[in-house]
């Protein structure tokens, strides 16, 4: 049945309205808002107090609840999807990191295998972190399955995914990058720069090959730097790019998520978790990948090296954090939580936005940010 949710803000795709009605239809997806005065007939859901915004878009995520993309069954990642919408994701891009040519095949397969059959947050499609990579800024990834990009063998794994595949993450200096991300590009591949040692030139080399997205910005990158510029300084000074942005206060420190925020303008910015199977989880020992980690203080840490290893971030806290910090609005922090990571990703016609005929994915806020309600298809599946 179609109904009506009242509430005292509504994050529109195009504007933040105060009060109003949102028409819920009988099919799952969006139908017309509605203004405070123009009260529809029908079957009113009230929400007084609280606020609605799309719901929030994870692009770039690993695992959670002790489950990981790289090692889970369906199962797994079932249970994943479902724990997401506790921290307000309604859409998520399963993402891999560096292995073998044939764990990576073998992961494509079994998404497309059960492609649509999530029982939580929908899966999009999914983001190769890696594995053309170089070893300097490996980070938490394994350097012995890094290698020169190949479209050839980039293309088995679009074969073995049945078009799921729609991301990659890669370094920019790599032998080879900018053909290969020309060539990706044609094929309506996102491509992202990252885990990389590469100069400003070079970063520049591989946004006009095509490439469009910064990695986590600022992390497996060396430090921006007034005298030799590199790809950091690139994902601050470049037009018409979106920069990833981990925003749990370790990855970046907060005056850095202010200066690239300013530097960008949050319509650039797209908030990401990074998070690892020990999102949702206690303290303790936990793996990413093949690589044994640590998590104490907030914190994913390699057990050797001690090396940021993801992080256990959720993203409806991301999103209140950029709030909490006073870098952005509101209105400016759901934006970059979703219509910028789905817009970015390609992945907008499905998902990150309030508008008639989209999925009724969404959320009721608090005025302070926190997470009191999760939608999926017009049905409440998660309240606080």
């Amino acid at each position: 049945m179609t109904y009506y949710i009242h509430a005292d803000k509504f994050f529109l795709e195009n504007r933040t309205e105060n009060g109003g009605y949102l028409e819920i239809q009988d099919n799952g997806k969006f139908g017309f808002y509605y203004p405070e005065n123009k009260k529809p007939d029908g079957k009113i859901v009230d929400y007084s107090g609280k606020w609605v915004a799309p719901g929030y878009v994870d692009t770039h995520i690993h695992g959670s609840l002790k489950e990981d993309v790289m090692k889970s069954g369906w199962e797994g990642i079932d249970k994943i999807s479902n724990g997401l919408l506790s921290a307000g994701v309604t859409s998520w891009m399963p993402t891999t990191i560096t292995a073998s040519s044939k764990t990576l095949t073998k992961i494509c397969e079994m998404f497309a295998n059960y492609r649509g059959q999530e029982s939580g947050a929908k899966i999009q499609g999914i983001h190769f972190e890696g594995p053309f990579f170089i070893e300097e800024h490996a980070g938490a990834e394994n350097p012995k399955y890094m290698t020169d990009p190949s479209i050839e063998e980039f293309n088995k794994w679009l074969t073995a995914s049945e078009g799921m595949l729609k991301k990659i993450s890669m370094a920019p200096e790599r032998k080879g990058a900018k053909e290969f991300i020309r060539e990706a590009v044609k094929e309506g591949i996102v491509v992202a720069l990252g885990h990389s040692s590469a100069t400003f030139e070079q970063a520049v080399e591989g946004i006009e090959a095509g490439a469009s997205i910064f990695t986590h910005t600022f992390n497996g990158m060396p430090d921006p730097s007034h005298h030799s510029a590199s790809i950091s300084n690139a994902a601050m000074a470049l037009n018409n790019v979106t920069d990833e942005l981990i925003c749990d206060g370790h990855h970046v420190q907060v005056p850095m998520v202010r200066a690239l925020i300013k530097a960008v303008g949050p319509e650039h910015i797209a908030l990401i978790t990074d998070c690892m199977e020990a999102g949702m989880m206690p303290d303790g020992d936990y793996m990413l990948g093949e690589l044994p980690v640590y998590v104490k203080d907030g914190m994913a840490r390699l057990k050797d090296g001690d090396n940021l290893a993801g992080s256990i971030l959720q993203l409806k806290d991301g999103v209140k954090n950029v709030v909490d910090w006073n870098i952005v609005t509101p209105e400016e922090a759901v934006m970059m939580a979703s219509y910028v990571p789905a817009k970015s990703s390609h992945i907008l016609a499905n998902c990150g936005s309030i508008m008639p005929d989209k999925d009724a994915d969404f959320l009721i806020l608090n005025p302070d940010m926190t997470l009191s309600e999760t939608y999926l298809d017009g049905v409440s599946r998660y309240k606080a």
